[in-house]
């Protein structure tokens, strides 16, 4: 039983000066201090916690979560002396997942013993529900090292250019960027350039007073205007008009613009985030695109990666997704063929594909369950390849080690999303040779 001593006492008075949920961790995994933000997190006491092996409370495991391949912060400074700081996947006390990024720091105690600190800074904080859309479902790599450069990036007020393939979606990112910022809870405001004809755009972004052309009968306010405070995102940005692009310019450059047919200078406080599937340079070098606007926009600029580098997510996406086209009240799963299906898919659509794939599939299957006939999937895709065919036991091979990856090697959540036994699991991953 951890009694607490003096040194404890000192210790904790400490890390309960931390905002961010800290705890303390000994050479055994033991927690042997937590700040009150760390309890509240995961749902317990203090009492609870001391003395809990720190995996099974932050990620619900019995392993260490390097012994399921993750970078951990304990190994690293126990075994080699590092004080590291990682992205994991964490779960609270009602299994709902949290990207976290860790900081380790290094600890001693009165008589010299090493002890593990660990400073946590949940990636999505309160912005979560406002951000609860397909594309932010995901534990890759990947995608947990995109998230945590948008936590980032959105601490800044620089303007931020988000460059990714059609689907991945950049509007979200922008949301995300928007939530995490010091502008969180004031206008977030859109267009989309590529939708907006040419003879518009300016009253569209700057507003017209009444009568500044034909059909104006009455004076608006252009989103320029109404992001005042906020944020405003220009999706399809490499599409603005070249004629108006000068003009876009001067408004970020001094936050004044007026209204089409007006005289009265206005002024807004907007941050701007662009979004593009574009090489903007390449835009330049032919003449479409002003340097000095890119210059403007890409203060800092973003890849978000396209799902093809983030299969191991597509599981745990395909379920969100289907729980979102059901209403989350007709039980609706892939079988394990029609999942293996899409995970050898390339997805050149990405997320917005695979959304519209499970809609039609959602719309076919019987009994609730999604076969890869239901799936519809592009004829290359589905015939076999015959010049290297893919054994079924290779996919179902990799299906499962993408499981494993995305339930950071928790054996009972990968057999659920497989719909078997622990037992059968236990068989295949022993015929496979994964761990």
């Amino acid at each position: 039983m951890t009694k607490v001593s003096d040194v404890d006492i000192e210790l904790q008075s400490l890390i309960n000066t931390h905002e961010q949920p800290f705890v303390v961790i000994d050479r055994a995994y033991r927690i042997v201090a937590a700040n009150q933000r760390y309890c509240e997190t995961y749902g317990m006491t203090p009492e609870a916690i001391v003395g809990r092996h720190c995996h099974a409370v932050s990620h619900h495991s019995q392993r260490p979560c390097h012994e399921n391949g993750e970078h951990c912060p304990h190994q690293a400074l126990f075994a080699r002396g590092e004080a590291v700081e990682v992205l994991h996947t964490h779960f609270h006390a009602d299994d709902q997942p949290e990207r976290t990024r860790i900081r380790g720091h290094r600890l001693r105690g009165a008589t010299g013993e090493l002890y593990l600190g660990e400073q946590l800074f949940p990636l999505e904080a309160e912005a979560g529900s406002e951000c609860d859309a397909m594309q932010m479902v995901g534990q890759s790599p990947a995608f947990l090292a995109c998230v945590d450069n948008l936590a980032r990036v959105a601490e800044s007020e620089a303007s931020i250019l988000l460059y990714g393939e059609s689907g991945v979606g950049k509007e979200l990112a922008a949301r995300f960027i928007h939530a995490r910022s010091n502008r969180a809870g004031t206008a977030f405001i859109v267009i989309n350039c590529a939708a907006v004809p040419e003879s518009l755009f300016e009253s569209e972004l700057f507003g017209h007073e009444r009568g500044a052309f034909s059909g104006s009968s009455g004076q608006k306010k252009g989103l320029f205007e109404l992001a005042d405070g906020g944020t405003l995102f220009l999706d399809e940005v490499g599409e603005i008009p070249l004629g108006l692009q000068a003009k876009l310019l001067r408004v970020l450059e001094t936050g004044e613009f007026r209204r089409v047919g007006g005289t009265q200078t206005l002024t807004a406080n907007v941050r701007v985030v662009s979004a593009t599937n574009r090489k903007l340079l390449d835009e330049v070098d032919a003449k479409r695109f002003r340097l000095d606007l890119y210059y403007r926009l890409a203060g800092i600029d973003v890849t978000l990666p396209p799902l093809r580098e983030r299969a191991a997510d597509l599981p745990a996406l395909a379920a969100f997704l289907l729980k979102r086209l059901t209403g989350g009240q007709t039980a609706c799963r892939l079988d394990p063929d029609a999942l293996a299906a899409l995970m050898a898919y390339d997805f050149p659509g990405n997320v917005r594909e695979l959304r519209n794939l499970l809609q039609h599939a959602v719309l076919n299957c019987r009994d609730g369950v999604i076969r890869t006939s239901d799936l519809r999937l592009p004829a290359a895709a589905a015939a076999p390849q015959t010049a290297a065919p893919q054994p079924l036991q290779k996919l179902e091979q990799q299906h499962i080690q993408g499981l494993l990856d995305t339930h950071q090697g928790h054996r009972a959540r990968v057999a659920a999303a497989l719909g078997i036994t622990e037992r059968t699991l236990y068989r295949k991953l022993k015929r496979y040779g994964l761990s």
